[in-house]
């Protein structure tokens, strides 16, 4: 029997889209079952990990026949919200900001890009994918007529808190945060996901670091 939302733990949710990735990718190469022993010697999770795992979910396997890969990526992927096209803003085309609008596939993660911003006269009205970059002093009225439920944020921290603020006014609550600034803390209710790069790339320094102190 699955749990309820509020008794999943937020390291198996984190888990979850890299078990929808794997499932995509046999999907691709067209293998129609896997076992639980099969998949974890792919991913590096224990078979009992991934068992685990899904079952906080519902019962998606069988006992002996092992894991249908198509119903289970598609189970997943409703998991997940894949389909959600949940109405989404851009704030911040700079370099980050770009290269997010233009090459993250948010369609398949359950997130329609309805709208870019940014304060740069210089670059207002440029398009990206077709779309035209506008002026965050037009954000305001742009939420209010067309009412997105999600905002990236790519702009420094300093910027931070008058955007969130403005979107939250504006019923915005929910947020992929590459900016330092603490949105939750800030603005309670909200949701945001925080994406810090320095911190991904000084985690892989210390794995690189404590590696050659164990080899010596």
């Amino acid at each position: 029997m699955p749990k309820k939302d509020n008794e999943i733990s937020m390291s198996v949710v984190k888990r979850m889209p890299r078990y929808y990735r794997f499932l995509g990718n046999l999907k691709k190469d067209g293998v129609e079952r896997i076992s639980s022993r099969e998949l974890s010697s792919r991913m590096g999770f224990t078979a009992s990990q991934i068992r685990q795992d899904l079952n906080c979910f519902g019962g998606f396997g069988q006992q002996g026949y092992g894991y249908n890969v198509n119903q289970l990526y598609d189970e997943i992927g409703a998991i997940l919200g894949v389909d959600n096209g949940y109405k989404t803003v851009v704030i911040g085309m700079g370099n980050l900001g770009k290269a997010l609008a233009a090459h993250m596939k948010f369609s398949k993660s359950g997130f329609d890009v309805i709208g870019l911003f940014d304060k740069d006269p210089s670059i207002i009205g440029e398009t990206v994918k077709g779309m035209p970059i506008l002026s965050v002093d037009t954000l305001d009225d742009f939420c209010k007529e067309n009412h997105p439920v999600a905002a990236v944020i790519c702009v420094p921290e300093a910027a931070a808190r008058q955007n969130v603020e403005m979107l939250v006014e504006n019923g915005v609550m929910n947020f992929w945060n590459f900016s330092h600034f603490d949105i939750a803390a800030e603005f309670p209710g909200t949701i945001s996901e925080n994406v810090h790069l320095n911190d991904s790339l000084r985690t892989l320094n210390y794995q690189i670091t404590h590696k050659h102190s164990d080899d010596e």
